[in-house]
């Protein structure tokens, strides 16, 4: 059997072209192929080569520090940028908005199902994710300024509904890591938080007549690796990789966890509960939308709190909750871990997770809320000269049965007291986050009524419901002025019907008693 050929990084490097469309794995923090990624940039520093990349990925990337894509932010190293989420690497994101490169941003769910399109040598992907959004033609097309013009979105119709047809992208070569290879190329994942879209990925450049690079931690003999644990086989495989361990943490900045990657179970009783904050009142208020054997979904942010309060209450294994990323059951993670779970049962593929997702396989979807609008629209993408992108986002808001948007009600500076039955504004943020019209649609309101949808949005101090004639203010928190408090603090008038008073144990120290 034919031993693959082991690069150093630099080696690797010096194998990508000027003009190559790159695809980079990983997952935030986990799965960075880092000792690629920086070799990369070392030898663009030093030599000016390669010129006008273009850089593909799909989830978001890197932990706001110079990793992952941000090693390529760079003038004149990128040509082009293809991704889902842009919040953690914001060199590269605030290079998008200024112009000097092109930039597009995709839903993560469908980018990482696109890579199986690419991989079978189809023309694309036919799916109503994204329909209303920014992402749709009639919109911007996904596109991020005005530098951008390629169409890679299409709008068309299908027995007489629309849908939105998505290119694949040619990949000529890609930057992937797994735990182990054996000296044949055979590849295993048993120490990583995921599989992503690990597979698709490397078929999809394979097939292009691509370069494949993966890097490991460890070569291994040929014929000791389990072939169940093998996700790119050899015949993928160009050359490997063996990076230093502090290239190949498990999470950027984070220790290894055995109970990420199933080979250990750790008592979830030894996760601290969360301190009493504006967050945690409004992951309280979430959790009790929560139904015994309701599959969920967390979005990173404030939804992260929802499964500390269900653990701190009991209820975590009353529901199932799962991450985008491919974890069932567990505890998702957060921070550069997240995408991971503690504890999981199963993890997936992330494009067949994104499948489950946009099938309507999920009772209930927690999001992230950055701005909202009287329309009930969402912009969680684009906002006050920052780009965060969309992430799973609209894959997962567009096909869930309910849900829920949590945030705080205004930004910048909010500070709160509260431990008594009630809340109280000791400082209100300088930002107010409901809009008459939110600065870009990464969810939109009528497109959801239209399905009818259940749609909340949870705040510290209030809870407002999306109804066919608009966003009614349902709930406030003991404590607040309806005028001055809510109201006020809105740039828009919401409709008002019939407004209860929120549950007074959501604001207290002691546990709410949930699982009673």
């Amino acid at each position: 059997m034919k031993i693959k050929p082991v690069w150093t990084a630099e080696e690797a490097a010096a194998l990508v072209q000027s003009n190559d469309t790159l695809f980079i794995g990983g997952f935030v923090g986990s799965g960075a192929p880092e000792a690629l990624n920086k070799a990369l940039e070392q030898r663009f520093l030093q030599t000016g080569q390669p010129k006008d990349l273009c850089i593909y990925f799909a989830a978001g990337q890197g932990n706001r520090d110079g990793s992952q894509s941000d090693h390529f932010a760079h003038a004149g190293m990128v040509r082009r940028v293809i991704g889902g989420h842009y919040n953690m690497i914001p060199k590269l994101g605030a290079m998008i908005l200024d112009g000097q490169v092109e930039g597009y941003n995709l839903p993560q769910g469908t980018l990482s199902q696109l890579l199986r399109d690419t991989a079978g040598g189809r023309p694309g992907l036919l799916t109503h994710v994204g329909l209303g959004t920014f992402v749709d033609p009639r919109v911007e097309g996904g596109k991020l300024n005005d530098r951008t013009t390629e169409d890679l979105v299409r709008l068309v119709e299908v027995d007489g509904k629309e849908e939105l047809f998505y290119r694949t992208i040619p990949i000529d070569i890609c930057f992937l890591r797994g735990s182990y290879a054996d000296a044949a190329g055979n590849v295993t994942m048993e120490r990583e938080v995921g599989t992503w879209e690990i597979t698709a990925a490397a078929q999809a450049t394979h097939n292009n007549g691509g370069i494949v690079i993966v890097q490991v931690e460890k070569i291994v003999q040929t014929g000791t690796l389990d072939p169940r644990l093998v996700q790119i086989p050899r015949i993928y495989v160009d050359g490997i990789v063996v990076a230093a361990p502090q290239d190949h943490e498990q999470c950027l900045g984070q220790t290894f966890e055995p109970a990420m990657t199933g080979a250990v179970r750790i008592p979830v009783a030894d996760i601290a509960p969360a301190p009493l904050s504006a967050k945690k009142i409004i992951g309280r208020r979430a959790a009790m939308e929560l139904t015994e054997g309701a599959v969920v979904n967390l979005g990173i942010g404030i939804p992260e709190q929802i499964s500390l309060v269900a653990n701190e209450e009991g209820i975590g294994d009353e529901m199932v909750l799962t991450v985008e990323a491919g974890p069932i059951g567990g505890v998702p993670q957060g921070g550069s871990r997240f995408g991971g779970s503690i504890n999981a049962e199963c993890i997936l593929d992330q494009h067949s997770q994104f499948d489950f997702y946009d099938g309507g396989g999920l009772d209930l979807a927690f999001l992230g809320l950055a701005e909202a609008d009287q329309q009930g629209n969402i912009n969680v993408s684009k906002f006050g000269g920052r780009l965060a992108g969309c992430g799973g986002f609209i894959n997962i808001t567009q096909n869930a049965r309910t849900v829920i948007f949590c945030g705080t009600f205004t930004a910048g500076g909010l500070q709160i007291a509260t431990g008594d039955g009630a809340l109280h504004i000791v400082q209100e943020g300088s930002a107010k986050k409901f809009v008459p019209k939110v600065e870009q649609i990464t969810f939109s309101g009528p497109y959801a009524a239209k399905k009818g949808q259940r749609v909340l949005y949870i705040t510290e101090r209030a809870v407002f419901e999306l109804k066919t004639d608009g966003l009614y203010l349902t709930e406030v928190a003991p404590g607040m002025d309806i005028q001055t408090q809510v109201l006020e603090q809105m740039e828009f008038t919401p409709k008002i019907d019939e407004v209860k008073m929120m549950d007074e144990r959501i604001f207290r120290e002691e546990k709410m008693g949930l699982k009673k």
